[in-house]
């Protein structure tokens, strides 16, 4: 094993209804864990999202209705995916932009609580487009000379995404091989929010990201434009970006 950790990495996938961060649900997790030492263990389950699965989802990860009718909810089974991630920082393909959201909509909308903050995260997407700029499949045959088998499949994509991570970090010179750095390096902006709606400036100034307000700042849009952060609140973000928001207002009074 290439990589260096001082504690557990999860390297976890996704299926889901569909691509809305703020509306879709899980319908299967894997997650593969890999410890300082080089052991690796794993959890796969899937799961009953109470809503309707997009046709156009099934057609990509072949996962149907009657397959998760039976299956737990993420409610239910939150709690032992929660503690299968106890200590580890996280990582996956593009997981800054859309698997880590999702996954904290699905925590807050079930009541429990998961702190993402004290967390390191790597997208291993965001190395490999600076480096490369290609898919999971791609990357896979690149990185690893291998044809990635059962594409869109959450256990095979996770294994595929370990194994590129591990491949990235002898073949970059310029990655510093320890947690913190390959989590900076694998995002783009510093996200306050995960969705990237609210971002740091150079300045470490709180942002949006989006919208007429780009660049502007969040702290001096609260105050004097008020309606805005109503407009937010109510409005189709993801509970996360809500809740950032909401911090925000509460700390500046």
């Amino acid at each position: 094993m290439n990589i260096k950790l001082t504690r557990p990495i999860a390297c976890f996938d996704l299926e889901t209804t569909g691509i809305n961060v703020a509306t879709d649900r899980i319908v299967e997790i894997s997650i593969l864990r890999v410890q300082p030492d080089g052991n690796k263990d794993s959890l796969t389950r899937r799961i009953n999202p109470t809503i309707p699965i997009s046709k156009e989802s099934s057609e990509v990860h072949g996962i149907y209705e009657a397959d998760i009718s039976n299956q737990r909810t993420f409610k239910e089974l939150a709690p032992e995916i929660i503690e299968f991630l106890d200590n580890c920082d996280l990582s996956g393909f593009n997981c800054n932009r859309f698997d880590v959201p999702l996954f904290m909509e699905e925590i807050l909308r079930s009541g429990h609580e998961f702190d993402i903050e004290t967390r390191k995260i790597i997208d291993v997407q965001t190395i490999f487009h600076k480096m490369e700029k290609r898919t999971l499949e791609a990357a896979y045959k690149f990185y690893c000379d291998k044809t990635l088998e059962n594409a869109h499949s959450a256990e095979a994509d996770t294994t595929a995404t370990f194994e590129i991570l591990d491949a990235q970090i002898i073949r970059y010179n310029g990655l510093v091989n320890d947690i913190d750095s390959l989590a900076a390096f694998s995002t783009f902006h510093k996200n306050i929010d995960l969705m990237g709606r609210i971002v740091e400036n150079e300045d470490g100034i709180a942002i949006f990201n989006f919208g007429k307000n780009k660049g502007r700042s969040v702290e001096d849009i609260l105050l004097n434009e008020p309606g805005y952060y109503g407009w937010m609140m109510n409005g189709d973000f993801p509970l996360y970006t809500k809740k950032v928001l909401s911090d925000i207002k509460q700390r500046i009074g």
